[in-house]
């Protein structure tokens, strides 16, 4: 979408190979590494949510971009010693189609390539729910929902919406290939 050079790999022990990591969506994380009982989590994947781990790990001690989506942020908020509130109302798809909501942005990456607010899509059922150390929130949902988070020290961002299925659009809809020409900038390929 963005120029960048995909590469996957079954084998997580070859990752160190690549320049960054795109953690992205999927179905839910199973409940106990964030200390709580299955209570709405659906789809786990506990082979994935391993690979994930250690993929995390290895980039983190490295200190290589991250760049999570919807599952992704998730994965780094449980990896940093975060919760997840396992269902929340109003952020699911609708039949098929993504939900569109508005957002608000603090300083950050994200503000400087979409401003203040915007609009962005939602197909989630779980959101952050107590923040992972070292992560602070930088988007917000009307409702009050996590919608992008920043790491303080380490080049690790996530946003919970879609940004391969977003183009700008009537009303300040976001330009998802933004985010990820400026996350091709930072690991220097852009």
């Amino acid at each position: 979408m963005a120029g960048g050079e995909v590469f996957t790999e079954t084998c997580w022990q070859d990752a160190w190979r690549c320049d960054a990591l795109l953690l992205p969506g999927g179905g839910d994380l199973e409940p106990w590494r964030y200390g709580e009982a299955n209570t709405a989590s659906r789809n786990l994947d506990p082979v994935r949510d391993q690979q994930e781990y250690l993929l995390m790990q290895q980039f983190a001690v490295l200190r290589r971009p991250i760049l999570g989506i919807c599952r992704g942020l998730q994965t780094i908020n449980v990896y940093f010693g975060g919760s997840l509130l396992q269902d929340i109302p109003g952020h699911s798809t609708v039949g098929d189609i993504d939900r569109l909501h508005r957002v608000r942005t603090v300083p950050s990456l994200l503000r400087e390539l979409y401003g203040d607010e915007g609009i962005v899509n939602s197909a989630h059922h779980q959101a952050a729910g107590r923040l992972g150390a070292g992560l602070r929130v930088i988007q917000w949902a009307p409702d009050g929902t996590v919608e992008a988070l920043q790491h303080t020290a380490l080049p690790v961002w996530a946003v919970q919406w879609h940004p391969e299925r977003l183009a700008p659009g009537p009303g300040g809809t976001a330009d998802g290939r933004q985010l990820f020409q400026a996350f091709l900038q930072l690991v220097g390929k852009k």
